[in-house]
């Protein structure tokens, strides 16, 4: 439970017998028991699991009734030193009337009893069970009243963000769900009861449901269906078990599978987060909802799901290719709009032969394109320096010719060795001066050629630099639009190795084989002498650290505003494989340490398109002061390392 991670299961038993209630209450308690051995901490069973859903008139007789309380209680005697939550179904009189119930049970005790609120005519539903009363009822069990109804929120304290609501069968899909007023509330899961037939369609149909439901309402659902042990009389049932976190099935158990347990971990922090982020949910707790404690006892969660490791890079299915077109013309859409209204007759960049230039050129043909332009009206600018290899500088003007741009080349190895003798630094000192002259040349360059031809500078730094600080403040730091200043490097790489196939594919290898050449080649500023056998000696990895951990750290920093103690053990779980701890550590300690002292430049950064869910424009993203302490979180990197 340790960091928010909750295990739960969706638990559908094989061997329940329809109306032989203790039967059926020990193979739940069998499967709930196997469950908690795995470090399940809540598993929710199917509806009316304690008796079947099949029984028809049965539920009418006073002996099925009282039989399935006898195997209530013979269920929570057997559970209860199960350090585990269970919900199970079962048909409870009171009042009056008989209602189609989920009991809450723990400890032994039961906490409380769900009804369901719409009962189904299509099913016979009202011949036996009446809806939910509006409010609850005291109802009496064993010596002890308990509340019967929906308004019900299960909470736990000793688990920060941990409550739990529940949604019996079609609840879950009415067009106002009892789910929305609970989550609203402060639910963040939804225990999903249910006991629907396998008919075509019904499958991808609860899934849907839980689905769109949990990102609607920022929870977890786990819904349990009930399994082919029920009578087949006119149905026949599957077993159908998922968990929905925010949107996205973290594991299912498909109809008829042999698997009777779909267990995994939700993050209930993480959603409390995105609910305060958004502000869109008012606490009503202290209202209609009563409130339910359940001591549980803090756990440490092994992490089982699946974490991506690149979370910023499209899927690889078939949406994949979709997802690059979209964030192409995003960037492209935002530059050609802004051209227009900047009243720019050339766009101006700086192409050095590296991954941004190489985008950023891409994306500013596409501009031109939209636009019905010439290409010509992209000039491409390359200026060679200390730094400067012939392969770089080879595939940037390949890149030009095959995009048809115009191209101007421009060295600036005599007028940086005049600044930095005029300002009396030794040309053999390669410090950050020796550096940051070439980048501000660079960028002075770029400005008064766009003022020659009244164009508009392209800015190509993208959002893993900008994270990271990894730009010389009015260098390569400033431009008059940026588009790539909310793509990350990953990402960076990942859509231009989509042009380069699309290019590939379409037989113009004029444009493909530099773009290939230019993904294998290491990301550089070049900003130092290159090696004497002609290769870059300046190889940012090496000095900053890997991309794919930096923008791994800064999607869930940024996105769900993770402790480092969290980002490191996601870290570990997506990419443990392929750094060691202690490579993990380091890296996090550098985003840390440079992502706070580098505000100052994101604070005045240049317009640009904004493409996913993180960004860092000072404008809508991120708002920080520029002299934020970092102590608190490097801190806690220190005590990991410690540990």
């Amino acid at each position: 439970m340790k960091d928010g991670f909750i295990r739960v299961a969706a638990v559908s038993p094989k061997d329940l017998r329809p109306a032989h209630c203790m039967a059926n209450a020990a193979a739940c308690a069998a499967a709930v028991t196997n469950a908690a051995e795995s470090g399940v901490v809540l598993a929710v069973l199917p509806e009316l699991c304690l008796t079947g859903y099949t029984c028809g008139d049965l539920f009418l007789n006073r002996k099925l009734t009282d039989s399935a309380l006898d195997a209530l209680r013979t269920y929570l005697a057997m559970t209860a030193d199960l350090p585990a939550v269970s919900v199970v179904g079962l048909p409870v009189a009171c009042a009056g009337k008989l209602y189609n119930c989920a009991a809450v049970c723990f400890g032994g005790m039961l906490l409380g009893l769900v009804p369901k609120v719409h009962i189904s005519n299509r099913t016979d539903e009202g011949r036996y069970f009446a809806p939910s009363p509006e409010n609850n009822l005291a109802y009496e069990f064993d010596g002890c009243f308990i509340q019967l109804g929906q308004k019900q929120i299960f909470v736990c304290p000793s688990v920060p963000d941990f409550s739990f609501c529940v949604a019996v069968g079609g609840d879950l899909s009415l067009p106002v769900s009892p789910a929305v007023g609970a989550c609203s509330a402060g639910a963040t899961v939804i225990c999903h009861p249910v006991a629907t037939p396998e008919i075509v369609g019904m499958t991808e149909k609860r899934r849907r449901a839980a689905a769109e439901l949990s990102d609607r309402l920022l929870c977890a659902c786990v819904t349990a269906e009930a399994g082919t042990s029920e009578s087949t009389t006119d149905f026949v049932f599957g077993g159908h078990c998922l968990v929905a976190e925010k949107g996205t099935v973290l594991c299912e158990n498909a109809p008829f599978s042999q698997a009777d347990i779909c267990a995994t971990e939700i993050d209930v922090q993480m959603l409390a987060q995105e609910r305060r982020r958004l502000n869109t949910f008012e606490n009503t707790r202290t209202g209609d909802y009563t409130e339910v404690y359940i001591d549980l006892m803090p756990v440490e969660t092994i992490l089982t799901r699946a974490y991506d490791p690149h979370p910023f890079l499209p899927a690889k299915d078939a949406t994949g290719g979709a997802r690059c077109e979209l964030i192409l013309n995003i960037q492209a859409h935002g530059l050609a709009r802004r051209l227009t209204a900047a009243y720019a007759q050339k766009a101006v960049i700086g192409i050095s032969g590296g991954s941004d230039s190489c985008l950023a050129l891409l994306v500013m043909a596409r501009a031109m394109d939209i636009l019905g332009r010439s290409r010509k009206d992209i000039l491409a600018v390359t200026m060679p320096c200390f730094g400067t290899t012939a392969r770089t500088r080879g595939n940037a003007e390949a890149m030009c010719e095959a995009l048809g741009t115009d191209f101007r080349c421009i060295d600036i190895l005599a007028s940086v060795k005049q600044h930095l003798s005029d300002i009396d630094h030794d040309l053999n000192d390669h410090n950050v001066v020796y550096e940051n002259a070439q980048a501000r040349e660079r960028t002075q360059i770029l400005m008064d050629v766009a003022n020659q031809v009244n164009g508009l500078v392209v800015g190509t730094g993208d959002l893993s630099e900008l994270a990271l600080g990894w730009a010389t403040y009015n260098g390569d730091h400033m431009s008059m639009y940026s588009v790539n200043g909310d793509v990350p490097k990953t990402l960076v790489k990942h859509l231009i190795d989509y042009c380069a196939r699309e290019a590939e594919a379409e037989g113009n290898t004029a444009l493909s084989v530099p773009l290939f050449d230019i993904l294998d080649t290491p990301v550089s500023p070049e900003l130092l002498p290159a090696k004497e056998n002609g290769e870059i000696a300046q190889v940012t990895e090496d000095l900053v650290g890997p991309y794919e951990l930096h923008d791994f750290y800064l999607y869930h920093l940024l996105r769900f505003g993770y402790t480092p103690t969290k980002l490191y053990r996601l870290a570990k779980a997506a990419l443990g494989d392929v750094y060691d701890d202690a490579t993990l550590l380091k890296w996090l300690e550098t985003l840390l340490r440079r992502f706070f002292n580098q505000q100052f430049k994101r604070s005045c950064l240049p317009d640009g398109p904004k493409v996913g869910s993180v960004g860092l424009s000072p404008r809508g993203d991120w708002k920080m002061p520029s002299d934020a302490m970092s102590a608190l979180w490097l801190e806690e990197v220190r005590a990991l390392k410690e540990m």
